[in-house]
Protein backbone atom coordinates (compact mmCIF):
# COMPACT_ATOMS: atom_id res chain seq x y z
CA UNK A 1 0.00 0.00 0.00
CA UNK A 2 1.39 3.40 -0.98
CA UNK A 3 1.12 6.31 1.40
CA UNK A 4 -2.26 7.97 1.02
CA UNK A 5 -1.11 11.21 -0.60
CA UNK A 6 -4.67 12.46 -0.41
CA UNK A 7 -4.11 12.78 3.31
CA UNK A 8 -0.93 14.82 3.02
CA UNK A 9 -2.17 17.00 0.19
CA UNK A 10 -5.45 17.50 2.00
CA UNK A 11 -3.54 18.77 5.03
CA UNK A 12 -1.94 21.44 2.87
CA UNK A 13 -5.29 22.37 1.32
CA UNK A 14 -6.98 22.46 4.71
CA UNK A 15 -4.26 24.62 6.16
CA UNK A 16 -4.64 27.14 3.36
CA UNK A 17 -8.44 27.18 3.55
CA UNK A 18 -8.67 27.48 7.31
CA UNK A 19 -5.95 30.09 7.59
CA UNK A 20 -7.70 32.31 5.06
CA UNK A 21 -11.21 32.02 6.47
CA UNK A 22 -10.83 31.83 10.21
CA UNK A 23 -7.29 32.03 11.59
CA UNK A 24 -7.93 28.56 13.01
CA UNK A 25 -4.29 27.70 12.41
CA UNK A 26 -2.99 30.52 14.58
CA UNK A 27 -2.00 29.93 18.18
CA UNK A 28 -4.41 32.72 19.13
CA UNK A 29 -7.46 32.71 16.81
CA UNK A 30 -8.93 36.13 16.07
CA UNK A 31 -11.87 37.35 18.11
CA UNK A 32 -13.87 37.66 14.88
CA UNK A 33 -13.73 33.94 14.22
CA UNK A 34 -17.21 32.45 13.77
CA UNK A 35 -16.80 28.80 14.62
CA UNK A 36 -20.53 28.05 14.41
CA UNK A 37 -20.61 29.04 10.75
CA UNK A 38 -17.33 27.31 10.00
CA UNK A 39 -18.39 23.94 11.44
CA UNK A 40 -21.38 23.73 9.12
CA UNK A 41 -20.92 20.17 7.88
CA UNK A 42 -18.79 17.04 8.13
CA UNK A 43 -16.46 18.25 5.39
CA UNK A 44 -15.61 21.38 7.37
CA UNK A 45 -15.08 19.27 10.49
CA UNK A 46 -12.71 17.07 8.52
CA UNK A 47 -10.77 20.14 7.41
CA UNK A 48 -10.38 21.23 11.03
CA UNK A 49 -8.88 17.84 11.89
CA UNK A 50 -6.44 18.09 8.99
CA UNK A 51 -5.45 21.52 10.27
CA UNK A 52 -4.08 19.83 13.39
CA UNK A 53 -2.01 17.50 11.23
CA UNK A 54 -0.72 20.59 9.46
CA UNK A 55 0.86 21.81 12.70
CA UNK A 56 2.24 18.40 13.64
CA UNK A 57 3.83 17.61 10.28
CA UNK A 58 5.73 20.87 9.76
CA UNK A 59 9.50 20.59 9.47
CA UNK A 60 9.80 22.79 12.55
CA UNK A 61 7.89 20.11 14.45
CA UNK A 62 7.92 16.36 13.71
CA UNK A 63 9.33 16.83 10.24
CA UNK A 64 12.77 17.78 11.58
CA UNK A 65 13.13 19.73 14.84
CA UNK A 66 11.65 16.92 16.94
CA UNK A 67 14.68 14.74 16.10
CA UNK A 68 16.72 16.66 18.66
CA UNK A 69 14.55 15.92 21.71
CA UNK A 70 15.09 12.14 22.14
CA UNK A 71 18.86 12.33 21.60
CA UNK A 72 21.39 11.77 23.01
CA UNK A 73 20.65 8.45 24.59
CA UNK A 74 23.13 5.59 24.99
CA UNK A 75 22.91 4.74 21.27
CA UNK A 76 23.47 7.88 19.18
CA UNK A 77 24.55 11.51 19.12
CA UNK A 78 25.11 14.35 16.66
CA UNK A 79 28.29 14.45 14.64
CA UNK A 80 29.19 18.02 15.62
CA UNK A 81 30.30 19.14 19.06
CA UNK A 82 30.12 22.91 18.67
CA UNK A 83 27.50 25.00 20.47
CA UNK A 84 24.76 26.23 18.15
CA UNK A 85 21.85 27.18 20.45
CA UNK A 86 19.88 24.65 18.42
CA UNK A 87 20.01 20.90 17.78
CA UNK A 88 23.56 20.17 18.95
CA UNK A 89 23.14 21.86 22.33
CA UNK A 90 19.94 19.89 22.95
CA UNK A 91 21.53 16.58 22.01
CA UNK A 92 24.70 17.23 24.03
CA UNK A 93 22.81 18.34 27.18
CA UNK A 94 24.26 21.84 26.84
CA UNK A 95 20.84 23.37 26.38
CA UNK A 96 19.59 26.54 28.05
CA UNK A 97 16.32 28.47 28.12
CA UNK A 98 17.24 30.67 25.14
CA UNK A 99 17.66 27.73 22.75
CA UNK A 100 15.85 28.65 19.57
CA UNK A 101 14.71 25.12 18.77
CA UNK A 102 13.28 24.64 22.24
CA UNK A 103 11.31 27.85 21.78
CA UNK A 104 9.99 26.74 18.39
CA UNK A 105 9.07 23.23 19.51
CA UNK A 106 7.31 24.57 22.61
CA UNK A 107 5.25 26.90 20.42
CA UNK A 108 4.48 24.19 17.86
CA UNK A 109 3.18 21.84 20.51
CA UNK A 110 0.90 24.46 22.01
CA UNK A 111 -0.30 25.50 18.55
CA UNK A 112 -1.16 21.84 17.91
CA UNK A 113 -3.00 21.47 21.22
CA UNK A 114 -4.94 24.68 20.67
CA UNK A 115 -5.98 23.64 17.17
CA UNK A 116 -7.18 20.32 18.57
CA UNK A 117 -9.12 22.07 21.36
CA UNK A 118 -10.69 24.46 18.88
CA UNK A 119 -11.73 21.66 16.53
CA UNK A 120 -13.09 19.48 19.34
CA UNK A 121 -15.25 22.34 20.61
CA UNK A 122 -16.46 23.17 17.11
CA UNK A 123 -17.48 19.61 16.30
CA UNK A 124 -19.08 18.94 19.68
CA UNK A 125 -21.24 22.06 19.18
CA UNK A 126 -22.54 20.84 15.81
CA UNK A 127 -26.21 19.89 15.80
CA UNK A 128 -25.46 16.46 14.38
CA UNK A 129 -23.07 15.60 17.24
CA UNK A 130 -23.09 13.00 18.81
CA UNK A 131 -25.65 11.19 16.66
CA UNK A 132 -23.40 11.33 13.58
CA UNK A 133 -20.88 8.48 13.94
CA UNK A 134 -18.32 10.17 11.70
CA UNK A 135 -18.29 13.30 13.85
CA UNK A 136 -17.73 11.18 16.96
CA UNK A 137 -14.82 9.47 15.22
CA UNK A 138 -13.33 12.86 14.31
CA UNK A 139 -13.50 13.97 17.94
CA UNK A 140 -11.87 10.68 18.95
CA UNK A 141 -9.10 11.31 16.43
CA UNK A 142 -8.59 14.84 17.73
CA UNK A 143 -8.45 13.62 21.30
CA UNK A 144 -5.80 11.09 20.27
CA UNK A 145 -3.74 13.87 18.68
CA UNK A 146 -4.17 16.10 21.74
CA UNK A 147 -3.06 13.26 24.01
CA UNK A 148 -0.06 12.53 21.80
CA UNK A 149 1.17 16.13 22.05
CA UNK A 150 0.31 16.42 25.74
CA UNK A 151 2.44 13.35 26.44
CA UNK A 152 5.32 14.97 24.57
CA UNK A 153 5.00 18.07 26.72
CA UNK A 154 5.02 16.07 29.95
CA UNK A 155 7.97 13.78 29.18
CA UNK A 156 10.09 16.68 27.93
CA UNK A 157 9.10 19.51 30.28
CA UNK A 158 7.33 17.89 33.24
CA UNK A 159 4.67 20.05 34.92
CA UNK A 160 3.49 22.46 32.22
CA UNK A 161 0.54 24.76 31.55
CA UNK A 162 -2.20 22.75 29.88
CA UNK A 163 -5.77 23.50 28.87
CA UNK A 164 -8.50 21.53 27.16
CA UNK A 165 -10.31 24.71 26.07
CA UNK A 166 -9.26 26.78 23.08
CA UNK A 167 -7.93 30.30 23.56
CA UNK A 168 -8.86 33.34 21.49
CA UNK A 169 -6.41 35.88 22.90
CA UNK A 170 -2.69 35.92 23.60
CA UNK A 171 -3.23 36.41 27.32
CA UNK A 172 -5.86 33.66 27.35
CA UNK A 173 -3.21 31.17 26.35
CA UNK A 174 -1.35 31.73 29.62
CA UNK A 175 -1.70 29.18 32.38
CA UNK A 176 -0.04 28.09 35.58
CA UNK A 177 1.85 24.83 35.76
CA UNK A 178 -0.34 21.76 36.13
CA UNK A 179 0.85 18.70 37.98
CA UNK A 180 1.82 16.08 35.42
CA UNK A 181 -0.44 13.56 37.14
CA UNK A 182 -3.42 15.80 36.31
CA UNK A 183 -2.27 16.00 32.72
CA UNK A 184 -1.77 12.22 32.63
CA UNK A 185 -5.40 11.87 33.74
CA UNK A 186 -6.47 13.98 30.76
CA UNK A 187 -4.25 11.98 28.42
CA UNK A 188 -5.67 8.67 29.64
CA UNK A 189 -9.24 9.97 29.29
CA UNK A 190 -8.53 11.17 25.74
CA UNK A 191 -6.92 7.91 24.68
CA UNK A 192 -9.67 5.84 26.29
CA UNK A 193 -12.27 7.85 24.38
CA UNK A 194 -10.28 7.32 21.19
CA UNK A 195 -9.98 3.57 21.80
CA UNK A 196 -13.72 3.33 22.44
CA UNK A 197 -14.76 5.29 19.35
CA UNK A 198 -12.25 4.56 16.60
CA UNK A 199 -12.16 1.49 14.34
CA UNK A 200 -9.03 -0.64 14.66
CA UNK A 201 -7.64 0.80 11.45
CA UNK A 202 -8.73 4.16 10.08
CA UNK A 203 -9.77 4.92 6.50
CA UNK A 204 -6.48 6.66 5.78
CA UNK A 205 -4.47 3.94 7.50
CA UNK A 206 -1.85 4.23 8.74
CA UNK A 207 -1.70 8.02 8.40
CA UNK A 208 -4.82 8.37 10.54
CA UNK A 209 -4.89 6.80 14.02
CA UNK A 210 -7.24 3.94 14.72
CA UNK A 211 -8.04 1.97 17.83
CA UNK A 212 -4.68 0.22 17.60
CA UNK A 213 -2.85 3.54 17.79
CA UNK A 214 -4.98 4.68 20.73
CA UNK A 215 -4.41 1.49 22.71
CA UNK A 216 -0.70 1.39 21.85
CA UNK A 217 -0.25 5.00 22.91
CA UNK A 218 -2.15 4.28 26.11
CA UNK A 219 0.27 1.43 26.89
CA UNK A 220 3.22 3.78 26.40
CA UNK A 221 1.67 6.46 28.62
CA UNK A 222 0.85 4.00 31.40
CA UNK A 223 4.38 2.58 31.40
CA UNK A 224 5.94 6.04 31.48
CA UNK A 225 3.61 7.05 34.29
CA UNK A 226 4.67 4.00 36.29
CA UNK A 227 8.32 4.95 36.02
CA UNK A 228 10.63 7.65 37.31
CA UNK A 229 10.28 11.32 36.43
CA UNK A 230 11.92 14.53 37.61
CA UNK A 231 9.84 16.70 39.92
CA UNK A 232 10.08 20.44 40.40
CA UNK A 233 12.07 19.85 43.58
CA UNK A 234 14.83 18.20 41.53
CA UNK A 235 14.09 14.70 42.82
CA UNK A 236 13.73 11.67 40.56
CA UNK A 237 10.85 9.57 41.90
CA UNK A 238 8.20 7.09 40.82
CA UNK A 239 4.76 6.03 42.13
CA UNK A 240 4.40 3.58 45.01
CA UNK A 241 4.21 -0.18 44.46
CA UNK A 242 0.44 -0.46 44.51
CA UNK A 243 0.04 2.35 41.97
CA UNK A 244 2.63 0.83 39.66
CA UNK A 245 0.98 -2.58 39.92
CA UNK A 246 -2.35 -1.07 38.89
CA UNK A 247 -0.73 0.66 35.94
CA UNK A 248 1.00 -2.53 34.77
CA UNK A 249 -2.32 -4.37 34.93
CA UNK A 250 -3.90 -1.69 32.76
CA UNK A 251 -1.08 -2.13 30.25
CA UNK A 252 -1.79 -5.85 29.98
CA UNK A 253 -5.51 -5.15 29.58
CA UNK A 254 -4.70 -3.11 26.49
CA UNK A 255 -2.38 -5.84 25.27
CA UNK A 256 -5.14 -8.43 25.62
CA UNK A 257 -7.30 -6.23 23.39
CA UNK A 258 -4.56 -6.31 20.74
CA UNK A 259 -4.32 -10.07 20.98
CA UNK A 260 -8.09 -10.52 20.78
CA UNK A 261 -8.48 -8.24 17.75
CA UNK A 262 -5.65 -9.83 15.76
CA UNK A 263 -5.39 -6.78 13.49
CA UNK A 264 -1.79 -5.77 14.14
CA UNK A 265 1.31 -7.91 13.91
CA UNK A 266 4.85 -7.83 12.56
CA UNK A 267 5.32 -6.82 8.95
CA UNK A 268 5.12 -10.08 6.95
CA UNK A 269 8.10 -9.08 4.79
CA UNK A 270 10.43 -8.79 7.77
CA UNK A 271 12.28 -6.05 9.61
CA UNK A 272 14.51 -4.98 6.73
CA UNK A 273 11.69 -4.71 4.24
CA UNK A 274 9.59 -2.75 6.72
CA UNK A 275 12.14 0.07 6.99
CA UNK A 276 13.08 0.04 3.31
CA UNK A 277 9.39 0.42 2.51
CA UNK A 278 9.07 3.29 4.98
CA UNK A 279 11.68 5.30 3.06
CA UNK A 280 10.10 4.30 -0.25
CA UNK A 281 6.66 5.54 0.82
CA UNK A 282 5.08 2.11 1.00
CA UNK A 283 2.82 1.92 4.02
CA UNK A 284 2.27 -1.12 6.18
CA UNK A 285 -0.85 -0.89 8.34
CA UNK A 286 -0.12 -4.24 9.99
CA UNK A 287 2.98 -3.26 11.99
CA UNK A 288 2.50 0.50 11.83
CA UNK A 289 -0.03 1.68 14.40
CA UNK A 290 0.22 5.30 13.26
CA UNK A 291 2.60 7.41 11.22
CA UNK A 292 2.69 11.17 10.79
CA UNK A 293 2.10 12.06 7.13
CA UNK A 294 4.83 14.09 5.43
CA UNK A 295 4.93 15.64 1.97
CA UNK A 296 7.31 18.39 0.95
CA UNK A 297 5.86 21.21 -1.10
CA UNK A 298 8.13 23.97 -2.36
CA UNK A 299 7.62 27.28 -0.59
CA UNK A 300 5.90 25.77 2.45
CA UNK A 301 7.29 25.04 5.91
CA UNK A 302 6.67 21.34 5.64
CA UNK A 303 8.35 18.17 4.51
CA UNK A 304 10.31 15.41 6.13
CA UNK A 305 13.99 15.29 7.09
CA UNK A 306 13.82 11.57 7.88
CA UNK A 307 16.48 9.91 5.78
CA UNK A 308 18.05 13.32 5.08
CA UNK A 309 19.24 14.79 8.37
CA UNK A 310 19.04 11.42 10.08
CA UNK A 311 20.45 8.65 7.90
CA UNK A 312 23.67 8.00 5.98
CA UNK A 313 25.24 11.05 4.32
CA UNK A 314 24.91 11.52 0.58
CA UNK A 315 27.05 14.09 -1.25
CA UNK A 316 25.38 16.68 -3.46
CA UNK A 317 25.38 15.60 -7.13
CA UNK A 318 27.20 18.57 -8.68
CA UNK A 319 27.52 19.40 -12.36
CA UNK A 320 24.30 17.83 -13.54
CA UNK A 321 21.56 19.34 -15.67
CA UNK A 322 17.98 19.91 -14.56
CA UNK A 323 16.90 17.04 -16.80
CA UNK A 324 19.21 14.69 -14.91
CA UNK A 325 18.07 15.66 -11.41
CA UNK A 326 15.82 12.69 -10.71
CA UNK A 327 18.52 10.23 -11.75
CA UNK A 328 20.44 10.93 -8.53
CA UNK A 329 19.66 10.75 -4.84
CA UNK A 330 20.17 14.37 -3.89
CA UNK A 331 21.84 15.33 -0.62
CA UNK A 332 21.62 13.81 2.85
CA UNK A 333 23.43 15.51 5.69
CA UNK A 334 23.77 12.59 8.13
CA UNK A 335 23.80 14.66 11.32
CA UNK A 336 23.53 11.66 13.66
CA UNK A 337 26.21 9.07 14.46
CA UNK A 338 25.76 5.70 16.17
CA UNK A 339 27.53 4.64 19.36
CA UNK A 340 29.39 1.87 17.47
CA UNK A 341 29.70 -0.64 20.31
CA UNK A 342 26.01 -1.47 19.80
CA UNK A 343 26.86 -3.24 16.53
CA UNK A 344 28.57 -6.05 18.46
CA UNK A 345 25.46 -6.62 20.58
CA UNK A 346 23.58 -7.99 17.56
CA UNK A 347 24.00 -11.61 16.53
CA UNK A 348 25.32 -12.17 13.01
CA UNK A 349 21.92 -13.55 11.99
CA UNK A 350 20.01 -10.54 13.34
CA UNK A 351 18.77 -8.53 10.34
CA UNK A 352 18.26 -5.46 12.51
CA UNK A 353 22.00 -4.82 12.77
CA UNK A 354 22.65 -3.72 9.18
CA UNK A 355 19.38 -1.82 8.96
CA UNK A 356 19.84 0.15 12.16
CA UNK A 357 23.55 0.87 11.72
CA UNK A 358 24.87 2.08 8.38
CA UNK A 359 28.65 1.80 7.97
CA UNK A 360 28.97 3.72 4.69
CA UNK A 361 28.19 7.03 3.02
CA UNK A 362 27.75 8.06 -0.61
CA UNK A 363 30.40 10.36 -2.08
CA UNK A 364 30.05 12.03 -5.49
CA UNK A 365 32.28 11.16 -8.44
CA UNK A 366 31.94 14.18 -10.72
CA UNK A 367 33.97 12.64 -13.56
CA UNK A 368 31.58 9.69 -13.91
CA UNK A 369 28.50 11.49 -12.61
CA UNK A 370 27.67 8.88 -10.04
CA UNK A 371 27.41 8.35 -6.31
CA UNK A 372 30.02 6.02 -4.89
CA UNK A 373 29.51 4.04 -1.69
CA UNK A 374 32.46 4.34 0.69
CA UNK A 375 32.85 2.62 4.04
CA UNK A 376 33.33 4.73 7.15
CA UNK A 377 35.43 4.17 10.29
CA UNK A 378 33.41 3.00 13.29
CA UNK A 379 33.68 6.44 14.85
CA UNK A 380 31.40 7.83 12.13
CA UNK A 381 28.74 5.22 11.43
CA UNK A 382 25.29 6.55 10.65
CA UNK A 383 21.77 5.90 11.84
CA UNK A 384 20.47 3.66 9.06
CA UNK A 385 16.72 3.16 9.42
CA UNK A 386 15.87 5.90 6.94
CA UNK A 387 17.99 6.31 3.78
CA UNK A 388 18.00 8.37 0.58
CA UNK A 389 18.91 5.29 -1.44
CA UNK A 390 15.64 3.60 -0.43
CA UNK A 391 13.40 6.54 -1.33
CA UNK A 392 11.41 6.73 -4.54
CA UNK A 393 13.14 8.72 -7.29
CA UNK A 394 10.28 11.23 -7.40
CA UNK A 395 11.20 12.45 -3.93
CA UNK A 396 14.99 12.45 -4.41
CA UNK A 397 15.34 16.04 -5.51
CA UNK A 398 12.14 17.86 -4.60
CA UNK A 399 14.37 19.65 -2.13
CA UNK A 400 17.98 18.97 -1.16
CA UNK A 401 17.12 19.18 2.54
CA UNK A 402 13.70 17.52 2.72
CA UNK A 403 11.81 14.50 1.41
CA UNK A 404 8.45 12.74 1.81
CA UNK A 405 9.27 10.04 4.36
CA UNK A 406 6.57 9.61 6.99
CA UNK A 407 7.59 9.35 10.65
CA UNK A 408 6.18 6.39 12.59
CA UNK A 409 6.09 7.05 16.35
CA UNK A 410 4.01 3.93 17.10
CA UNK A 411 4.59 0.42 15.83
CA UNK A 412 3.63 -3.06 16.93
CA UNK A 413 7.06 -4.28 18.11
CA UNK A 414 7.18 -1.47 20.67
CA UNK A 415 3.95 -2.48 22.35
CA UNK A 416 4.92 -6.17 22.36
CA UNK A 417 7.99 -5.25 24.42
CA UNK A 418 5.94 -2.96 26.67
CA UNK A 419 3.59 -5.86 27.35
CA UNK A 420 6.59 -8.08 28.13
CA UNK A 421 7.88 -5.50 30.61
CA UNK A 422 4.52 -5.15 32.32
CA UNK A 423 4.15 -8.93 32.56
CA UNK A 424 7.59 -9.20 34.15
CA UNK A 425 6.80 -6.52 36.73
CA UNK A 426 3.62 -8.44 37.63
CA UNK A 427 5.57 -11.68 38.09
CA UNK A 428 4.51 -13.43 34.88
CA UNK A 429 8.03 -14.24 33.69
CA UNK A 430 6.94 -16.97 31.19
CA UNK A 431 4.80 -14.44 29.32
CA UNK A 432 7.61 -11.88 29.44
CA UNK A 433 10.11 -14.28 27.86
CA UNK A 434 7.58 -15.38 25.26
CA UNK A 435 6.84 -11.82 24.14
CA UNK A 436 10.51 -10.83 24.04
CA UNK A 437 11.21 -13.83 21.85
CA UNK A 438 8.46 -12.93 19.42
CA UNK A 439 10.45 -9.79 18.66
CA UNK A 440 13.81 -11.55 18.57
CA UNK A 441 12.66 -14.41 16.38
CA UNK A 442 11.13 -12.06 13.81
CA UNK A 443 14.57 -10.45 13.50
CA UNK A 444 16.42 -13.75 13.16
CA UNK A 445 17.93 -13.59 16.65
CA UNK A 446 18.19 -16.57 18.99
CA UNK A 447 15.39 -17.00 21.52
CA UNK A 448 16.57 -16.05 25.00
CA UNK A 449 15.64 -17.45 28.41
CA UNK A 450 17.10 -18.20 31.80
CA UNK A 451 19.05 -21.18 30.43
CA UNK A 452 21.05 -19.31 27.79
CA UNK A 453 20.89 -15.81 29.31
CA UNK A 454 24.64 -15.64 30.07
CA UNK A 455 25.58 -16.71 26.54
CA UNK A 456 23.19 -14.34 24.79
CA UNK A 457 24.19 -11.41 26.96
CA UNK A 458 27.94 -12.06 26.78
CA UNK A 459 28.67 -9.44 24.05
CA UNK A 460 27.07 -6.71 26.16
CA UNK A 461 29.31 -7.50 29.15
CA UNK A 462 32.45 -6.19 27.47
CA UNK A 463 32.78 -2.78 29.17
CA UNK A 464 28.99 -2.52 29.41
CA UNK A 465 27.93 -4.39 32.54
CA UNK A 466 24.77 -2.77 33.85
CA UNK A 467 25.68 -2.14 37.48
CA UNK A 468 22.37 -0.30 37.87
CA UNK A 469 20.26 -3.42 37.13
CA UNK A 470 20.48 -6.43 39.44
CA UNK A 471 20.22 -9.56 37.28
CA UNK A 472 20.58 -12.10 40.10
CA UNK A 473 16.86 -12.95 39.85
CA UNK A 474 14.83 -14.06 36.85
CA UNK A 475 12.93 -10.77 36.88
CA UNK A 476 16.27 -8.94 36.93
CA UNK A 477 17.51 -10.96 33.97
CA UNK A 478 14.39 -9.97 32.02
CA UNK A 479 14.91 -6.31 32.94
CA UNK A 480 18.48 -6.55 31.65
CA UNK A 481 17.37 -8.25 28.43
CA UNK A 482 14.71 -5.59 27.93
CA UNK A 483 17.26 -2.84 28.47
CA UNK A 484 19.19 -4.12 25.47
CA UNK A 485 16.31 -5.56 23.43
CA UNK A 486 14.36 -2.31 23.34
CA UNK A 487 17.55 -0.68 22.09
CA UNK A 488 18.26 -3.33 19.47
CA UNK A 489 14.70 -3.24 18.14
CA UNK A 490 13.63 0.40 18.55
CA UNK A 491 16.95 2.19 18.03
CA UNK A 492 16.63 5.86 17.02
CA UNK A 493 12.83 5.80 16.84
CA UNK A 494 12.44 8.34 19.63
CA UNK A 495 11.62 6.20 22.68
CA UNK A 496 14.99 5.18 24.09
CA UNK A 497 15.73 8.34 26.09
CA UNK A 498 12.32 8.19 27.75
CA UNK A 499 12.77 4.48 28.53
CA UNK A 500 16.01 5.32 30.32
CA UNK A 501 14.31 8.14 32.23
CA UNK A 502 11.40 6.00 33.41
CA UNK A 503 13.88 3.30 34.47
CA UNK A 504 15.74 5.99 36.42
CA UNK A 505 19.09 5.30 34.71
CA UNK A 506 19.56 7.90 31.95
CA UNK A 507 22.58 9.62 33.50
CA UNK A 508 24.24 6.34 34.45
CA UNK A 509 23.64 4.86 30.99
CA UNK A 510 25.14 7.91 29.28
CA UNK A 511 28.21 7.75 31.48
CA UNK A 512 28.61 3.99 31.02
CA UNK A 513 28.47 4.12 27.23
CA UNK A 514 30.17 7.48 26.83
CA UNK A 515 33.17 6.48 28.91
CA UNK A 516 33.53 3.11 27.18
CA UNK A 517 32.98 4.16 23.57
CA UNK A 518 35.78 4.43 21.04
CA UNK A 519 34.26 7.68 19.79
CA UNK A 520 35.39 9.31 23.05
CA UNK A 521 38.92 7.92 23.00
CA UNK A 522 40.48 11.35 22.48
CA UNK A 523 40.43 14.45 24.65
CA UNK A 524 37.77 16.14 22.49
CA UNK A 525 34.66 14.10 23.25
CA UNK A 526 32.61 13.49 20.11
CA UNK A 527 29.78 12.15 22.29
CA UNK A 528 29.86 14.57 25.25
CA UNK A 529 26.55 13.67 26.88
CA UNK A 530 28.40 11.62 29.51
CA UNK A 531 30.26 14.78 30.59
CA UNK A 532 27.42 17.30 30.28
CA UNK A 533 24.49 15.38 31.76
CA UNK A 534 23.50 16.65 35.22
CA UNK A 535 21.36 14.36 37.37
CA UNK A 536 18.29 16.13 38.68
CA UNK A 537 18.37 18.64 35.83
CA UNK A 538 18.98 17.10 32.43
CA UNK A 539 16.03 14.70 32.58
CA UNK A 540 13.87 17.70 31.59
CA UNK A 541 14.24 20.53 29.11
CA UNK A 542 14.09 24.17 30.14
CA UNK A 543 10.90 26.14 29.62
CA UNK A 544 11.77 28.78 26.99
CA UNK A 545 12.87 32.06 28.52
CA UNK A 546 10.39 33.93 26.32
CA UNK A 547 7.56 31.94 27.93
CA UNK A 548 8.87 32.53 31.45
CA UNK A 549 9.09 36.27 30.80
CA UNK A 550 5.69 36.64 29.12
CA UNK A 551 3.52 34.32 31.25
CA UNK A 552 3.17 35.78 34.77
CA UNK A 553 1.44 32.61 36.00
CA UNK A 554 4.77 30.76 35.76
CA UNK A 555 6.06 33.09 38.51
CA UNK A 556 9.47 33.35 36.87
CA UNK A 557 10.34 29.73 37.76
CA UNK A 558 11.99 27.39 35.29
CA UNK A 559 12.60 23.66 35.57
CA UNK A 560 15.19 22.46 38.12
CA UNK A 561 18.72 23.63 37.37
CA UNK A 562 17.80 26.10 34.61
Amino acid sequence: MKHNKYITLAIIAAASTLASCSDILDETPSSGYDRDNFFANVERAESAVLGVYGAISENTHYGWYQMALPASDDMYFTNRTHNDNQVHDIVHYAVNSTNTWIQTLWEQKYVSVNRANLAIEGIENMKAYPSDERLVQLVAELRFLRAFIAYDLVVNWGDVPFKTESTATYEGAFGARRDREDIYDIIVDDLTFAADNLPWTAAGAPERPGQGAARGMLMRVLMQRAGYSLSMDGELSRPDNSTRTALYRQVLEQWKAFEAAGVHNFHPGGYAEYFKNTSAGIANPVETLWEIPMTHEQGRRNGSAWGVYIGPAVATPDGISAAETNNFMGRANGFFYVVPEWQSFYEATDERRDINICTYRFDWNSANKQHVKNNRPNTSWYVGKWRREWMSSESWNKNLNYADVNFCPLRYADIVLLAAEAANELGDTPLAWELINRVRERAGATAVGTGNYAKIMAPTKVKHTLTFIDDSTEAGKIRTVLYFERGLELAFEGQRKYDLIRWGVLGRALRLFGQASVVNAGTNLAYPACRNFVDGRSELLPVPLKEIQSNPLLEGKNNPGY
